[in-house]
């Protein structure tokens, strides 16, 4: 019997009662199809990077989508149409763009996880999110039994959230297609860490390849590059940077950094909160602690269990909530547990 803390990058999660790995799309579909038609709950795992299971475990069928392939055209003029199989790496998908001269996606690099679960997330860093680039999402609608694809419009992407993510599982997603852009210059540079680590100016753009080592570098700083052979295992960020009223912004002090948003909100970083309200790097509860290199990371020191992992969480979320009025929310999903 398979232990869910082989499949997740925070080695947490006790076992499951049948684990099947797919590699092609009619297998997907025949697995989950089978699991409905049965009514055996179904878990799907991909890079299994943002998951925290139960010790208890999964009483059900995992399948871990490990789909691969894609397909392309790149044109001189319009850029790049390409389709992607869910179960694909995303940052090796990330490289590759990078290797056929494609841009825009170069500040995504060393996110952890696959191709089929950046929509459902809506993951972004330094500035730029993957909604920005997706053309379409192609899926098996659970409910229906059928094959359905939606437009980037359709799938409603807000910040870290989606249609498919508040859909709970019905979506299963098959493979996103990106439109990118032709060259090899980044987008302008927003954020000034990057900025400085490039010893460039705000807005500036330089060659994808040195934005993406950058960033890759400036992740590993942090302890959000996954590296299974270190001993210390997290889900990368662990709550998403709050999204508040302006006037509850105001009651931040000055020195909280903070973001304006187009609908006249504020995005503070969950980083900042945590730290000033008393969590601090390296502190732990039995085998889970708060990151050494990065406090929004809880990582699995060694020994963790899912328990201990959420002992903490809690514990940085009632003094945030406490310090300064702010709940913060989990990017990490759970499975069992509850925060």
């Amino acid at each position: 019997m398979t232990n869910l803390s082989e499949l997740t990058t925070l080695h947490v999660g006790g076992p499951a009662r049948r684990v099947l790995r797919v590699t092609t799309e009619a297998e997907l579909i025949s697995a989950v199809s089978e699991c409905d038609a049965a009514g055996t709950p179904l878990l799907l795992i991909g890079g299994g990077s943002n998951l925290l299971v139960s010790d208890a475990g999964f009483g059900g069928t995992v399948i871990v989508v490990a789909t691969q392939g894609n397909s392309y055209e790149i044109d001189a003029c319009s850029g790049g149409m390409l389709q992607v199989a869910a179960g694909v790496d995303w940052d090796e998908f990330v490289a590759f763009t990078l290797e056929k001269k494609l841009a825009n996606l170069e500040s995504l690099s060393g996110i952890p996880g696959t191709v089929g679960a950046a929509p459902i997330q809506n993951i972004g860093a330094y500035g730029h999110e993957v909604s920005e680039v997706i053309a379409r999402v192609r899926t098996y609608d659970r409910h229906e039994k059928t094959i359905r694809t939606f437009t980037a419009d359709q799938c409603e992407f807000t910040y870290r959230d989606s249609l498919f993510k508040r859909a709970g599982d019905r979506y299963v997603i098959l493979d996103v297609t990106f439109q990118l852009r032709r060259g090899e210059f980044s987008l302008p540079v927003k954020y000034k860490e990057l900025a400085d680590a490039l010893g460039v100016d705000l807005d500036s753009r330089v060659p994808t390849h040195e934005l993406r080592a950058a960033v890759l570098a400036l992740r590993a700083k942090k302890g959000m590059l996954y590296n299974d052979s270190e001993q210390n295992w997290s889900a990368g960020s662990f709550f998403v940077n709050p999204i508040i009223s302006k006037e509850q912004a105001e009651t931040l002090p000055d020195s909280a950094p903070r973001w304006p948003q187009e609908d006249g909100r504020v995005k503070v970083p969950a980083a900042w909160l945590m730290e000033n309200a008393g969590v601090v790097k390296g502190e732990g509860i039995n085998g889970a602690k708060i990151s050494e290199k990065h406090v929004l990371a809880i990582a699995n020191a060694g020994g963790a269990t899912s328990e201990d992992i959420v002992a903490l969480a809690r514990s940085a979320k009632t003094r945030v909530q406490e310090a300064f009025g702010i709940t913060l929310t989990p990017e990490v999903r759970f499975v069992g547990v509850e925060l």
